[in-house]
């Protein structure tokens, strides 16, 4: 009996764990930070929507848009540079998303620079008053890559270099 409560009592816990990504999605990108949360940005594997989401493993604090619905591409945009070269002619690659959300505007990032070899993901999150936090992610966590947002319904803007 006491088995069977404890087999019980694992299934309802893991029925509400929090989920960053349901069995109809697919990883985008995603990184956990140095305080041990994860950023998962997710797609519809039939691209019915696009989501971020932020959080512990067992709570998700933040989803955006709530709706999942084709709307939610057009709340994002993707800008992105890419110089190759190496380091003799200061190659890089960087990758933004950006979206707003109650007044604050996050940006998600991943940048790679050839003259120094240093990578780095997080997000930068803005209120408006201009201060700006940074959430660094751990560039060895991360997994995808927002590139492939290229061939997606995202909104795209010009990098302005």
């Amino acid at each position: 009996m006491k088995k069977l409560l404890l087999i019980i009592y694992l299934l309802i816990s893991l029925t509400f764990r929090a989920q960053h990504l349901l069995p109809n999605e697919e990883v985008i990108y995603s990184f956990e930070t140095k305080n041990g949360k994860k950023m998962t940005l997710v797609k519809d594997k039939n691209n019915k929507y696009i989501q971020y989401r932020f959080g512990t493993k067992n709570k998700i604090e933040m989803e955006f848009p709530k709706e999942r619905n084709k709307e939610s591409w057009k709340q994002f945009t993707y800008n992105s540079y890419h110089r190759g070269g190496g380091k003799q002619n200061a190659g890089m690659d960087l990758n933004y998303l950006l979206f707003k959300n109650n007044n604050y505007k996050y940006q998600i990032f991943r940048t790679y620079h050839a003259e120094d070899e240093s990578f780095s993901t997080g997000i930068t999150i803005t209120d408006t008053n201009g201060k700006e936090i940074e959430i660094t992610g751990l560039y060895k966590t991360q997994k995808g890559c927002m590139c492939y947002l290229e061939d997606t319904e995202v909104k795209k803007e010009d990098f302005g270099l």
